[in-house]
């Protein structure tokens, strides 16, 4: 055979099947679920001093919700992430999904699991799961949202995801809910390199395009994730009653600052 065509032959290269190298929705569940445990098993190592009494972890006790929230609608790629900062005590606290107002998780998302018990409990911020009868007003106005816009959660889902930065519940001995952003500086350290490794993987097993804070807290740390990942970085007010600029119309507010950024029409 001539050399001219002994070279032709070697350096020809086959043509490379982009869709081959993608993750199959499978492996994409199942490194989705595997980053999660890891995380739990992360912070459930973690202690906190006083005011701090009570800890919840829902990637623990709902877990079967949470791993359904995943298997149902982690397994395609997705443009924008929206990032919540941690779970409500009336929100993934009792359903173990992110913004888990009750009836959005049961009624929209279909997802309706047996939820087990934190240990310890606090008595004054029981664990109901799905009989809770309390709403959590901030994720249903996200949730509501997302549902008046999309109508179907696999339309939304088809580009959207949601995730809180860090997974844990803060309670204090009064039973006030507690924010990982009034932890000390040597606590935050701990929880937020395990929450950020997190955030990444999950970045990347989505391959997202766009990180949305859902308020200040959640877009400060993407920041620090964004600058690992190349990801686009966005923020919405966040839909919080406490919030006098939520209380006024948050749905049309959250909408046109996604119009501004260029992610809904």
């Amino acid at each position: 055979m001539p050399n001219s065509a002994i070279d032709e032959q070697s350096i020809r290269k086959p043509k490379l099947n982009v869709a081959a190298t993608l993750p199959s929705p499978r492996l994409r569940v199942s490194r989705l679920t595997q980053a999660a445990r890891e995380l739990s098993a992360q912070v459930d190592r973690l202690r906190f001093a006083a005011p701090v009494t009570h800890v919840y972890n829902p990637l623990a006790y709902a877990w079967a919700a949470h791993e359904r929230y995943l298997r149902e609608y982690g397994s395609g790629p997705k443009r924008v992430i929206f990032l919540g900062m941690n779970p409500g005590p009336f929100g993934m606290a009792q359903t173990g999904v992110p913004f888990g107002e009750v009836v959005a998780v049961r009624d929209w998302l279909k997802i309706h699991t047996p939820i087990e018990k934190p240990v310890p409990e606090h008595p004054k911020r029981p664990v109901l799961g799905f009989e809770c009868p309390r709403s959590e007003v901030s994720g249903r106005r996200l949730w509501q949202l997302f549902a008046d816009r999309f109508k179907m959660p696999e339309k939304f889902f088809s580009h959207h995801f949601v995730v809180n930065y860090c997974p844990l519940v803060f309670c204090e001995e009064s039973g006030r809910n507690f924010t990982p952003d009034k932890l000390s500086v040597s606590e935050q350290s701990r929880l937020f390199a395990a929450c950020d490794a997190h955030l990444q993987s999950v970045i990347e097993i989505l391959q997202a395009e766009w990180l949305i804070g859902v308020g200040g807290f959640a877009f400060e740390r993407g920041q620090v994730v964004a600058e690992k990942t190349g990801v686009k970085l966005g923020k919405i007010l966040h839909p919080s009653p406490a919030s006098p600029a939520a209380n006024r119309g948050w749905p049309e507010a959250a909408t046109r600052q996604l119009i501004e950024l260029g992610l809904w029409e």
